[in-house]
């Protein structure tokens, strides 16, 4: 079947293929959460920003949790697909590889702010949800294999290699939390930089929780 693309204002007559109007819901959720926050985020406002009926979000999701909920999982597999990128793109020895994740990790912050603090410090999602139970427990397993590489040490089972998570955890979110907030701003500039050399500044910052005999 055609989609028939149309302004949002001609709801009546807007056509999605099969199961694409949860995607398009779901980016209308974002794109919602984003403008608004989520103090007035609401399914009819959704179904506004995507040129549906007001009963289409509950239809696919039940209610405002059930949408944020969705929207929360997806954001944690963006989030490590953001890390994979940037770990692409660096050396493969285990250091510069925990860095890169750690530069993914605050690229993806300072590219949605909004979803960012959806995943990590709203209460609005149910954390019991499978698919997002898995797409976070996914997000630190990362971590803790990106960690276990640079101490060859199991974090499950080594008390003090799960400390080095922690810290390093700890560390990167913190930048991310800070640069979103503005936080940094003053005392570094990180706004008035070339990435190039806030990637360089962030570097320097994550290899300071890395032991000097990490290998490399």
């Amino acid at each position: 079947m055609t989609q028939i693309k149309t302004s949002l204002g001609n709801s009546a007559r807007k056509k999605y293929h099969h199961g694409d109007l949860a995607s398009e819901l779901l980016r209308a959720a974002e794109a919602e959460l984003s403008e608004n926050g989520i103090e007035s985020f609401s399914l009819r406002a959704v179904a506004k920003r995507a040129g549906v009926s007001h009963g289409a979000p509950a239809h696919h999701f039940t209610d405002v949790r059930g949408l944020l909920t969705a929207l929360t999982a997806i954001g944690y597999e963006r989030f490590v697909r953001a890390q994979n990128h940037r770990q692409q793109l660096a050396k493969s020895d285990p250091k510069s590889q925990l860095v890169a994740s750690g530069l993914g990790y605050i690229d993806f912050a300072m590219q949605n702010p909004a979803l960012f603090r959806l995943m990590f410090s709203s209460e609005k999602p149910d954390r019991s949800n499978e698919r997002l139970a898995i797409s976070a427990r996914s997000a630190f397993d990362k971590l803790v294999t990106d960690a276990q590489n640079i101490h060859d040490a199991d974090p499950y089972h080594d008390p003090i290699a799960m400390m080095d998570v922690m810290a390093t955890w700890a560390l990167v979110h913190g930048l991310a939390d800070l640069m979103i907030s503005g936080r940094m701003e003053q005392p570094m500039g990180f706004t008035q930089m070339a990435q190039l050399e806030r990637d360089a500044a962030f570097t320097d910052i994550i290899l300071r929780v890395i032991p000097d005999n990490a290998d490399s």
